[in-house]
């Protein structure tokens, strides 16, 4: 949920500037359906809101792939300066993704502080919730985990990953200036 909030955050600060979501075009990014088949595989392996998967086999190859398509949509974009920036995040959690036999590690203490205790408790009890793994001392990089958070009082706090702080933080950026750009901002 924190990338939602760094769209939010971007949005508000390209209208603010006086932006416009029209001007996003001329930021020249393409295939744009990367990023949107990415986001429908990730919420087929991981509802909102609900610990069972759409898709039950395959998950972990299915949340690795989603990530591939997101790796490829940053190549062909490298010329938008925002997008490196995402592609960093997306690259640190696919590493710890995928040194972890495709579960992003994610800390209990954190969800709990972030006020998912429901998702907290599966974790203790089954070690596994959807596209995530209870982080723990067989964890490989649990520092690229998900154990950054929100206060549970902050609206769809969740824990939260590096990767995805980064991610959020590029998408600030590419919102926030691309929305105000009067020209391609990628020449």
């Amino acid at each position: 949920m924190l990338l939602l909030w760094g769209v939010v955050a971007g949005v508000l600060i390209g209208l603010l500037r006086g932006g416009k979501v029209a001007n996003l075009e001329k930021m020249g990014t393409n295939h744009l359906w990367l990023v949107t088949l990415a986001l429908i595989i990730q919420l087929l392996i991981f509802p909102l809101f609900s610990e069972e998967p759409l898709i039950s086999f395959g998950t972990e190859l299915f949340h690795l792939g989603s990530y591939l398509l997101l790796f490829v949509f940053v190549i062909v974009n490298w010329k938008v300066w925002q997008i490196p920036i995402m592609g960093l995040g997306m690259t640190l959690n696919l590493l710890v993704i995928g040194i972890n036999d495709g579960f992003m590690p994610v800390s209990v203490e954190s969800l709990k502080r972030a006020g998912e205790s429901e998702v907290a408790k599966s974790l203790l009890e089954n070690g596994t919730y959807g596209n995530v793994i209870k982080m723990s001392d067989s964890t490989i990089l649990d520092i690229l985990g998900d154990w950054l958070y929100l206060p549970e009082w902050f609206p769809f706090s969740t824990a939260f990953s590096l990767g995805d702080t980064i991610i959020a933080i590029g998408l600030v950026f590419f919102f926030g200036l691309g929305m105000v750009s009067k020209t391609t901002i990628n020449k």
